[in-house]
């Protein structure tokens, strides 16, 4: 297909890439930042655009990969064509389409994306939905070539996986962050950690979360807890700790 990307960020760069790779014809990137429409483009050997109305009106597939709070705006200036709109948030709705497309829908990958870190597409659960029967099995032959878990999956529900998302990666990796300045002032490298980061992440896929806990918090025992809030050192992490410390018991219960 022809395929027009409508972003240039983590998310576009991937998706991108594996696009091209399973034989789709990236046609042109679009971007606000020509830095990064550039850059983009250059990986894709295609041309790029910072105006929405040099944008082609030939292409059959436009991925619009934005930023929720600039998205609706960008679709609101788009010249209506007879391509398929598909936008790839996970806590957006489908019909902020409606109004500007005839044809639109939602091909969302959950997944954690770097520009610079290349990804596994085939292991990567797509969530797609559309306005017609007939783009959604077009959304289920463009993801075809690209990987084998597809789901359907409504608006309305895509947006509790999205938060639940949230929680497993975004969250779980500021722990990392937190981890790593509590190790940094002590002059302890942060790599001491990725063996129980490692073990941590793999016991999931054969235990329940619920199953799989550990530490002082599941048996809330006082001794560990108090030692461990008496060595940190602002407010802010003892509440962190605190908070985490308590919720863990309440679901050991």
């Amino acid at each position: 297909m022809n395929v027009v990307l409508v972003g240039a960020g983590n998310v576009a760069t991937q998706l991108g890439m594996a696009l091209k790779n399973a034989g789709h014809e990236i046609m042109q990137v679009y971007s606000r930042t020509g830095e990064s429409a550039a850059a983009l483009a250059e990986k894709l050997e295609c041309p790029y655009t910072v105006r929405l109305d040099e944008l082609s009106d030939k292409a059959e597939l436009y991925l619009f990969s934005l930023k929720d709070a600039v998205l609706p705006d960008v679709v609101a200036s788009m010249k209506p064509n007879g391509g398929l709109w598909v936008h790839t948030a996970g806590s957006m709705p489908m019909n902020l389409f409606k109004g500007y497309a005839r044809r639109y829908g939602v091909l969302y990958p959950m997944q954690t994306f770097s520009k610079i870190r290349a990804v596994d597409f085939r292991s990567i659960p797509f969530f797609i939905e559309a306005n017609g029967e007939e783009d959604m099995m077009l959304l289920k032959q463009i993801l075809r070539g690209i990987t084998e878990k597809v789901y359907v999956l409504p608006s309305e529900k895509r947006k509790y996986l999205h938060l639940a998302a949230v929680f497993a990666c975004n969250f779980t990796n500021h722990m990392y962050r937190l981890s790593e300045k509590l190790l940094e002032e002590e002059g302890i490298p942060f790599e001491v950690m990725l063996p129980l980061i490692d073990e941590t992440a793999a016991k999931v896929h054969e235990l329940s979360p619920a199953k799989a806990q550990t530490g002082p918090a599941v048996r809330y025992d006082l001794n560990v807890i108090d030692r461990h809030l008496s060595m940190l050192k602002t407010e802010r992490f003892k509440e962190i700790y605190r908070l985490l410390s308590e919720n863990i018991h309440e679901e050991a219960k």
